[in-house]
């Protein structure tokens, strides 16, 4: 099997070669230099003019190959315009407490329980001095009451 293939592969190669060299002696014929000046000026401009037929058909070719190109672009950005169009599903939500969630990311290997209130602080709450007087609120209102009421304020205060 291998040599089979081996031996249809040399003889595509050689195939290739013979085709190159039969289409070198079709496009360019051998160049027989001449001796003298004038012919060989003449050489010159028929080699020239050669030459800017072949950047023609070049530039040509170039500008049919951008032209394709760009409309190879443009027919792409349709098909995104098209496939991007479409309506969005409304998510569902779904209530997982924080253990669960650990559990769903880390999977059941990793046993972590997330209770937060455990690493709390526990802080007492302050009892202002003014709750703790206690007594008749009529007399709190009578002291302070009048000019005399605001002057013992200010001085209760400092």
């Amino acid at each position: 099997m291998l040599q089979i293939s081996q031996t249809i592969l040399e003889e595509e190669a050689r195939e290739a070669k013979r085709e190159k060299i039969r289409h070198m002696e079709e496009n360019c014929p051998s160049v027989s230099i001449p001796g003298t000046m004038p012919d060989l000026q003449e050489l010159c401009r028929k080699i020239h003019k050669q030459i800017d037929l072949l950047d023609e058909e070049r530039y040509d070719m170039e500008n049919k190959v951008n032209k394709s190109d760009k409309e190879i672009d443009d027919l792409r950005m349709k098909v995104q315009d098209l496939k991007g169009k479409f309506k969005k599903p409304a998510l569902k939500r779904v209530r997982m407490s924080a253990d669960d969630m650990l559990a769903a990311l880390l999977g059941s290997k990793h046993k972590v329980s997330m209770d937060l209130r455990a690493n709390l602080k526990q802080v007492k709450k302050e009892v202002k001095e003014e709750e703790k007087q206690t007594g008749d609120w009529r007399k709190n209102i009578e002291d302070k009451a009048g000019m005399g009421g605001r002057k013992k304020m200010f001085e209760g205060e400092v």
